[in-house]
């Protein structure tokens, strides 16, 4: 009797070993799916933040373009401008000389 009953207290904590190591092993693996987790979560954070510096960038280079039309544009107007003036002086320089000519006639 004796002896079943230390044959029974032995397999139960063989058995009570056994659960604990199965449960620390499913803590283990839980922990490392959860840091598994942060890790993906984690590089999504730095491909989001390198994404949102690209936009930026792009933001930025279009802003540059933009401002570079306007300095065009701007300087286009102002030579449009100096040719006016220019055809401006030069009609009024032929009609200056033409009222000269008409006088000496």
């Amino acid at each position: 009797e004796q002896e079943r009953e230390n044959k029974r207290k032995k397999e139960q904590e063989k058995e009570r070993t056994r659960e604990r190591k199965n449960k620390r092993e499913w803590e283990r693996a839980n922990e490392r799916e959860r840091m598994g987790e942060t890790e993906q979560e984690r590089e999504w954070e730095r491909q989001n933040k390198r994404e949102r510096e690209q936009e930026r960038e792009w933001e930025r280079e279009k802003e540059r373009e933009r401002e570079q039309e306007r300095e065009w544009e701007s300087e286009k107007e102002r030579e449009n401008k100096r040719e006016r003036t220019t055809k401006r002086w030069e009609r009024e320089k032929e009609r200056e000389n033409k009222r000269e000519g008409d006088r000496e006639r």
